[in-house]
């Protein structure tokens, strides 16, 4: 039992609130204070205990929320005939039922008193959902209770309809034929130096070329085809309102009522896949070629990739785990459908069963599949598989092209040297094999590698060219030779001189021999002498004829020196040029070129040569005259100045030999180097001393000097130069004697030991011991006169002869008398007649006598005003033989490239005397004589003509 509440304005007494009829009510009504507030819960719900004495119906009724139709009733099985006021009664409802082709959910419980069935008390609309019925119990009340329970038509269970997946599927394919080839040949390639059919050098470079497919590859591809079910749940909120019937006072009121239902709906849904892994695949690349031949390094080479990428399978990627391969659909398993208002009259509104199959299907996605990725990378990308993904079905993979030949730089080396020292062959066989090695993206390789013979390999004949067109320097500009030998090349004594061996010059006519050099195959270069020589120019090694002498490959010319001792004479060079790949012995030689294939290493050459020796250093050492005194001797007149005239201011070999003007030949006026003295040129009668040198066979006792003088006239003034006569008078019968005619019987004599001569002791000492028993008698041979010859013609003998020959460094296995014999100097003087007669050649004096009355010192026929030029010509004479003289000092103008040693010493052919007279000069021309002075002119003349 409960309190009715009613609040007044205690000023005006005016109801405020009321009736109320319930705790919180009362609470709420006005701002009351605490102590207020705790003294309001012990009116209500006071305890009262009443029990009528009649028995009240309590009925249990299942109504349809909606409408509320009854679906059925019973009695509360506690009063199945009736219980009184105040006894309990309950009942428990089914949280469903069925009843005929429905099912009805349980959605409220409450009791309803029969007297006032618009007031609902025990009402429950928490129903558990897990619950198999919901109790609800009351105290009957006066008049009897319905026990109801509201049911509201359950929503179908969903239709699950399962999917069958296609039959899986399988894919293959394969190309294991590689169609290997390979070539041996010559560097560079398409620029081939050498056609190795034919031949190739060793110490040459071979390049290996092989070709094959770049890749082999078997592969089979396997289908994984299947499905996967599903679950998904919807909520859904039906927000409901209506009014009921609740107590208003002594009356009832329309009470707005609202609730919330909650639908849940579980749907199953199948999702078909499919996709592609990979089974098997083999990719086998390229991992080498060995190639075999003779000519290889070794005999072999390994051809490993050059340039060469794998097939690219790193981008592979291969699983056979579904989890790997499938993506299922994402979605939220419960979903929360938007809420929905329903509105009623004085009962719940009706909540219609909806079909979400639809939003189901939407809300999970189709599969999401991938392949295994296969990109084949070579060159270009082939994606033959990709793993992208799929909705369900992935793509059928594509086909694995086909390879083609690998580039021509892969299976390629160069610079394969074939050794220098392998021995000529013809026609050396080639083999070959062709490697592949999985690759390391394989997928279950079946095998780790593969290999196939190359056929057809060409064949490599190996010969190594030498050729020797050798050559030796010549010097016919050093060659004095009376009648030189074209033939033969000209070698001059104590002169260096080479030999040229080229390694250039012609082999077989064929690719990469043909006119070309040849030093890269040649081993040896070597020549031999008939004679010693000195090794280079600075004579560093001394050899003995017969012994082969390296000459270093690389240097085309190499310098000797010829020693002086070496007899003159006719000889033979001998070069060889040996292959790089000669054995030591055992081997073949050819002229010129090794052209023969087998055995044949060596090529040979010979060049004719003939040592020559010298005539040189002439020069004038004394004059008699005495104006020419100061110039050779000291004060004493005996102590010499050590100057003289030489041919020039050259020396053998036409070097600058240092002596200056006026010291040059001819001697004529301005030769005196007294500037007082410059008219003075030399008289007749008065001798003039002179030597010379030679170098070679000049050592017999046959052997000596011949000089021819000439002579000619020229006017003081340089015009005129002609040849001319000489005549002098012969004191027993005063008759004129022309020079070189038979009768000129004159002898001319000189001796070498005579003091103003000055030969050195140490020359004297050097060549006794090659005429006589000892040095003193030597000396007192040189000092008697030796005959020399004529006016017209001198002859040096062995007697005006020493031997200034080197006596030094001399190599142990040369003789050391001949090696000081072996050059020599010759001493000799000469002089005109005192008083000679001059006339133009060929002039008949007797005659010009007969038409002239007669002939006399005045006698206008003599050529007076000017000088007699005296011109030497100088030749070596060996074995007595003066018919046939061996050098000679001078040639004739007109014979070209061979020497003259006149203007090799630097003979001058013009000079200007002091006065400005310009005087044209031959060679050989030693002495100007003046015409009209003699030496009878002079106080102390010697000269008895």
């Amino acid at each position: 039992m409960s309190a009715i509440f009613e609040t007044y304005n205690a000023e005006t007494g005016q109801r405020r609130e009321g009736p109320i009829y319930t705790l919180d009510g009362i609470r709420a009504a006005e701002g009351w204070g605490g102590a207020t507030l705790n003294d309001f819960p012990q009116y209500y719900d006071v305890e009262v205990t009443w029990r009528s004495a009649s028995d009240y119906p309590v009925d249990v009724l299942y109504k349809l929320e909606t409408g509320g139709t009854t679906l059925k009733s019973q009695k509360a099985a506690q009063c199945p005939t009736g219980c009184k006021s105040g006894d309990d009664a309950s009942h428990d409802f089914p949280v469903k039922f069925t009843q005929g082709s429905k099912t009805y959910e349980l959605v409220r419980t409450y009791s309803e008193r029969k007297g006032d069935p618009g007031i609902k008390m025990n009402d429950n609309t928490n129903i558990p959902d897990t619950a198999a019925t919901v109790k609800t119990a009351i105290e009957v009340s006066i008049g009897g209770d319905n026990i109801v329970g509201i049911y509201r038509e359950a929503w179908p269970k969903p239709e699950y309809d399962p999917l069958t997946p296609p039959a899986a599927k399988t894919k293959s394919g394969q190309d294991m034929e590689p169609e290997p080839r390979a070539v041996v040949k010559a560097d560079n390639r398409n620029a081939e130096m050498f056609n190795v059919l034919d031949g190739i050098p060793t110490s040459e470079d071979l390049y290996v070329n092989a070709f094959t497919k770049d890749y082999l590859y078997k592969y089979t591809f396997q289908q994984i085809s299947d499905k996967k079910t599903y679950e998904i749940t919807f909520k859904k909120t039906f927000n409901r309102s209506w009014t009921e019937k609740v107590p208003c006072g002594e009356t009832t009121c329309d009470k707005p009522m609202s609730d919330k239902i909650d639908v849940e709906q579980t749907y199953q849904i199948d999702r078909l896949y499919s996709y592609w892994i990979i089974d098997n695949l083999d990719v086998y690349d390229v991992e080498k070629a060995n190639v075999k031949n003779y000519a290889l390094p070794n005999g072999e080479v390994t051809l490993t990739p050059n340039g060469y990428t794998p097939v690219g399978l790193s981008g592979i990627w291969h699983s056979e785990a579904e989890t790997e391969h499938i993506q299922e659909p994402q979605y939220t398993k419960v979903q929360t459908l938007p809420s929905v208002s329903l509105t009623g009259g004085t009962t719940p509104p009706a909540v219609t069963p909806e079909d979400w199959t639809d939003k189901a299907e939407a809300a999970i996605k189709k599969i999401k599949v991938r392949n295994d990725k296969l990109p084949f990378v070579y060159k270009t990308t082939t994606t033959v598989m990709n793993n992208d993904w799929h909705e369900e079905k992935t793509p059928d993979p594509g086909d694995i092209a086909k390879a083609s030949q690998v580039g021509e730089n892969v299976l390629y080396r160069k610079d394969l040297t074939i050794e220098p020292t392998l021995r000529n062959k013809k026609d050396a066989t080639s083999s070959g094999t062709i490697h592949y090695k999985m690759n390391a993206g394989a997928v279950h390789p079946s095998t780790s590698s593969f290999q196939k013979e190359i056929p057809g390999i060409n064949n490599v004949t190996v010969h190594t060219p030498v050729v020797n067109y050798s050559d030796t320097s010549d010097e016919p500009q050093f060659n004095q030779k009376t009648v030189p030998n074209a033939a033969r090349k000209s070698f001059i004594l104590d002169r260096p001189f080479y030999v040229d061996m080229p390694t250039d010059g012609m082999h077989r006519s064929i690719l990469g021999y043909g006119n070309r050099d040849y030093a890269k195959y040649t081993k040896q270069k070597q020549v031999q002498f008939e004679f010693d020589v000195w090794v280079g120019a600075d004579k560093r090694m001394y050899v003995e004829a017969g012994n082969w002498i390296e000459v270093p490959v690389n240097q085309e010319r190499m310098w000797f020196f010829l020693p002086v001792w070496v007899d003159e004479g006719d000889y033979t060079v001998y070069f060889r040029q040996i292959a790089i790949n000669s054995p030591i012995s055992g081997f073949g030689w050819q002229q010129d070129a090794n052209t023969q294939l087998e055995n044949y290493y060596v090529a040979t050459d010979t060049v004719d040569v003939e040592v020559i020796g010298r005539l040189y250093d002439f020069h004038i050492t004394d004059i008699a005259d005495y104006n020419w005194q100061s110039v050779f001797r000291q004060s004493d007149g005996v102590t010499p100045t050590g100057q003289s005239y030489w041919v020039g201011g050259q020396d053998i070999d036409g070097d600058v030999r240092g002596n200056p003007n006026p010291y040059h030949l001819s001697i004529l006026s301005g030769s005196h180097p007294n500037a007082g003295k410059k008219n003075i040129s030399v008289k007749t009668g008065y001798h003039f001393k002179f030597d010379m040198k030679t170098k070679g066979n000049m050592f017999g006792d046959g052997d000596g000097i011949q000089i021819t003088p000439t002579f000619e006239f020229v006017y003081k003034n340089g015009t005129g130069r002609q040849p001319v006569d000489l005549y002098y008078i012969r004191s027993q019968d005063r008759k004129y004697i022309k020079i070189g005619s038979p009768e000129d019987l004159e002898k001319r004599y000189t001796v070498l030991g005579e003091p103003l001569r000055n030969v050195p002791r140490q020359e004297m000492l050097d060549t006794a011991p090659f005429y006589t028993e000892g040095y003193n008698a030597y000396y007192q041979q040189s000092l008697r006169k030796t005959e020399i010859g004529w006016w017209d013609y001198l002859l040096l003998t062995r007697h005006l002869r020493t031997f200034i020959g080197p006596k030094t460094n001399i190599p142990y296995s040369v003789d050391p008398d001949r090696a000081l014999v072996a050059e020599q100097k010759w001493y000799g003087e000469y002089a005109l007649p005192a008083a000679p007669y001059v006339v133009p050649a060929n002039t008949n004096i007797a005659e010009w006598g007969r038409l002239n009355g007669g002939l006399d010192d005045k006698s206008k026929l003599w050529l007076r005003d000017g000088y007699i030029i005296v011109n030497f010509k100088i030749e070596t004479v060996r074995n007595r033989d003066v018919t046939h003289p061996h050098l000679q000092y001078m040639r004739a103008s007109n014979v070209s490239n061979w020497d003259n040693q006149w203007r090799l010493e630097g003979f001058q052919h013009s000079v200007t005397d002091p006065y400005g007279n310009v005087f044209r000069l031959y060679d050989g021309d030693v002495m100007f004589y003046h015409a009209d002075k003699s030496s009878r002119d002079d106080f102390d003349s010697n000269q008895t003509h």
